[in-house]
This record gives C-alpha cells, sequence and structure tokens, in this order.
C-alpha cells in the first residue's frame, strides 16, 4: 500500500492493486478565488499541484476510480470535473452521489454503509466539519475506510476529534489514519477540522495506529503549519508514528 499526497487533501491510495485518488482539488493555484468568512485577502488554493499539467492529465490516466468524501471545493473543484474521465468509477457517500451524476460522471458507486469494490473493503465513515452554528453551515461530511486482507487506512476527512471518530476506529481497526490537520477556522466559531491538540488526542487513543496529516498550507483559512504540527508532534514522543506528509511526496505504508 502506498499513498501519495498531492496537495490539501487530494492523496493517491495504491491499494490491492488499484489506484483510487481521493478528493481531487486539480485547478491552479488561486482558481477558487478568496473563501467567505477569514480573515485574509489571500485566493486558494494558495499553492499549485507538485507537478505540471501534462504531469497530472498522464497520472489521471492511470487511475482506476475517484473517492470524494463531500462537496466543498477543496475536495472537489471544477477542474476535477472537466478533467477526470466521466466514465471512471466514482466512490461516494450515498447523500452526494446525486450531484456528481449532475457533472456527467456515468460510473457512481454510492455508498450508503459497505461495499466489496475490486476485492477491497470500502466503509463510510462519519465525521463532524465543525461545532455549533458553523458546523451546521458547513453541512455533513463523511469519510472512508479502504481495507484488504493485510491492510487498511482509516480517511478520516474534515473532520474535528470528538467521540465518533473513536467510535469509527473502534470500529475498523485500522492500521493507517490519515487525517485533515491545520485548524482551518473562520472568523466565528470554533476549527472546523483537527488542530494539532486534537491530533495528539486521535494518536493517544489508537496508540498502534499510524498517523497522517494533510491539509496543510494550501487554503487560506488553516492557522496550523507543517513546522507547528510537528513541533507539536515531537514534544508529545510521537515523531516515530505520526509523519506531516509533503506535497508529492509517496509514502510505502
Amino acid at each position: 500500500m502506498k499513498l501519495e499526497l498531492w496537495r490539501n487533501a487530494t492523496l493517491l491510495l495504491q491499494i490491492g492493486g488499484k489506484k483510487i485518488l481521493i478528493d481531487p482539488m486539480l485547478g491552479e493555484k488561486g482558481s477558487l478565488g478568496k473563501f467567505p468568512m477569514t480573515d485574509n485577502e489571500l485566493e486558494n488554493p494558495l499553492v499549485d499541484l507538485p507537478f505540471s499539467e501534462e504531469e497530472l492529465k498522464d497520472k489521471l490516466i492511470t487511475i482506476d476510480a475517484v473517492a470524494v468524501t463531500h462537496l466543498h471545493p477543496d475536495h472537489w473543484d471544477a477542474k476535477a470535473i472537466e478533467l477526470l474521465d466521466k466514465n471512471i468509477p466514482v466512490i461516494c457517500p450515498e447523500i452526494i452521489s446525486e450531484q456528481i451524476a449532475q457533472s456527467g460522471f456515468k460510473n457512481i458507486i454510492s455508498i450508503k454503509d459497505s461495499i466489496i469494490w475490486e476485492n477491497i473493503s470500502i466503509s463510510i465513515t462519519e465525521g463532524e466539519h465543525g461545532t455549533g452554528e458553523i458546523g451546521e453551515k458547513m453541512g455533513k461530511v463523511n469519510g472512508f475506510v479502504f481495507k484488504t486482507e493485510d491492510k487498511s487506512i482509516y480517511i478520516v476527512g474534515d473532520s474535528i476529534w470528538y467521540d465518533g471518530i473513536a467510535a469509527e476506529i473502534d470500529r475498523h481497526k485500522p492500521q493507517h489514519i490519515v487525517v485533515a490537520g491545520g485548524a482551518a477556522t473562520f472568523v466565528v466559531g470554533d476549527p472546523i477540522i483537527m488542530t494539532s491538540e486534537d491530533i495528539i488526542k486521535l494518536g493517544e487513543y489508537a496508540p498502534n495506529a499510524t498517523v497522517l496529516v494533510t491539509h496543510l498550507e494550501a487554503v487560506s483559512h488553516c492557522k496550523e503549519n507543517r513546522e507547528y504540527i510537528q513541533k507539536k508532534i515531537n514534544e508529545n514522543g510521537m515523531e516515530n508514528r505520526c509523519l506531516v506528509l509533503q506535497d508529492g511526496m509517496e509514502y510505502s505504508l
């Protein structure tokens, strides 16, 4: 099993002999513009993909499926809709399948709980994209657990740490857990994805799992960068099993 971070939450997962592209945000730097309710004028995404558009097209030819956790534009943007083959399998929670179909995709694998696809078990997990009124406005979000006979990985998606994530860890017992870090926060309300404190709590709850941190330095409402999160990981003695992923790098799991 291998995992390559492209940028933000966009990951290429190699598992069971298949390549699954997760949460594709494929537009160029600045293509999403300014996000609402932020305290800056930065245009998103803040960085380009770590390879050229030609290289991107070559990579897209090799993928076997796409998996989408939710439809916020930093996880599913207009460029992804434009570039992806409309016949490619798109794995998604049932709740967003109709909207994806409206974009012209013809091979949607809608999941209510779990399925087996190409000898890979894929389960939908729950998440909370913030608290209170902000959490309600952000809407429903999900994650995925991918499992083969000997490998398992839990893509938490855009969620804070709460009892529901602990319950998913108890249920699936994943070897690897991918979290959205960065403490993204709007001008009102609490963080809508994991803070470094959340990441440490998750790591303490799942002492036998490797924790992989994504969603960093790519969107304007994130408050914690890679250096800060790595510092907190080191301070808590988790550097041997908690990894802050770098754009463009491939990791064997």
